[in-house]
This record gives structure tokens, C-alpha cells and sequence, in this order.
């Protein structure tokens, strides 16, 4: 007997009405039937891909997460020996956050304020307390989403470019909080 199907309603039905036959007969799993053959897939582009290597990329050095989470640490452990609570984040190079850990007895303010610390030292490459001296110059860079222009924060860098920060928050000055997040910057040399 052959049973030629020609529409998809009417492979549905077959493929359910076997679905079920088997269903009863007691085996397990899932039933695939299609009813048509196979069509042939296109043949690849006979152009090779164009290697741009050198010519229009360029390659960029990334903190692992590891090296983050020693530089957290390592400013957390800082600021509690000096027995401060604060909040800690290290971003990567775009000022994505990596790593961020809350002190015990940080404020609620201190978490976002090391993030965008951190994003603000990586975003300028230099150490937030420099920055906070432009603002005399140049009041409207406090406007830029996501900056915070306060010291507590230390980039991280890789053959003179940035690849990360560390940022705290928490501390009773910027000042303090610029020496946690130094330290964390310091441990990754160790």
C-alpha cells in the first residue's frame, strides 16, 4: 500500500496518528516523520572569506575574572584593616562590571557609587581625584551618564592602556577610598 501525502494538514494527522499507535504499543521518547525528502541545502559561496587581520582589527587585553576578584578583595581586606565599610567594584575596559562586593555595614549609596567610580577612572584612565580637579575647568563633565567625579577610584592598565578599574565607595573621605582602590590595583602586580 502506498500512502502519498499531500498536504500539511494531512501530515500532521499521520504523524500524530502514528505518534499515538506507537503511544500505546508503550514506547517512550519523541517521533519525528516528515513526509517529503529532504531538500538540497545551497552550495556554499565559492568567494572565501577576506582575512582582515591587521589591517582593520585590533586585538584588546581583558582582566580575567579572577584577577577582578583578587582586586576586589584585596581593597575590601584594605579597608577593613584601616575598619572602614565599604562597597568595591572593578569594571572591565567598555565599563562592564566584573566583580562587586559589599563590605559588612557598607551604606546603601556606597554599591553604586564604587561602579561608577570604577567606570569613571577606566573611561579617562586616570585616577578619579585627578579628575575632580578638572571640574573647576570643564563643570559640565559630571554630566556624562554613569560618571561619578568623586576620588575613589583607580584604573588598571595593560602596556599603558586602560583594561579595568577599581572603584570604593563607603569610606568617611575620597581620599580613603582612593587608597582601597589602589591597594586592589596593587594586588594584581603581586
Amino acid at each position: 500500500m502506498s500512502l502519498t501525502l499531500r498536504t500539511r494538514r494531512s501530515r500532521v494527522l499521520a504523524g500524530g496518528t502514528l505518534v499515538a499507535a506507537l503511544g500505546t504499543a508503550g514506547v517512550l521518547g519523541t517521533v519525528s516523520a516528515n513526509a517529503e525528502s529532504p531538500r538540497p541545502r545551497p552550495a556554499a559561496s565559492a568567494t572565501p572569506a577576506a582575512d582582515v587581520s591587521g589591517r582593520t582589527t585590533t586585538t584588546t587585553t581583558h582582566l580575567t575574572t579572577a584577577a577582578a576578584t583578587r582586586a576586589a578583595q584585596a581593597a575590601l581586606d584594605a579597608a577593613r584593616r584601616a575598619h572602614q565599610n565599604v562597597s568595591v567594584a572593578v569594571v572591565d575596559r567598555d565599563g562592564r562590571t566584573l566583580v562587586t562586593l559589599r563590605g559588612d555595614g557598607a551604606g546603601p549609596q556606597s554599591y553604586e557609587s564604587a561602579v561608577k567610580k570604577a567606570y569613571t577612572a577606566v573611561s579617562w584612565n586616570v585616577p578619579t581625584s585627578d579628575l575632580v580637579k578638572r571640574l573647576d575647568s570643564a563643570p559640565t563633565l559630571k554630566d556624562i551618564p554613569g560618571t561619578l567625579f568623586l576620588a575613589g577610584g583607580a584604573p588598571v592598565t595593560a602596556k599603558g592602556a586602560p583594561v579595568a578599574a577599581v572603584g570604593v565607595a563607603g569610606a568617611p573621605s575620597g581620599d580613603q577610598d582612593e587608597s582601597f582602590a589602589k591597594a586592589g590595583v596593587a594586588a594584581l602586580g603581586r
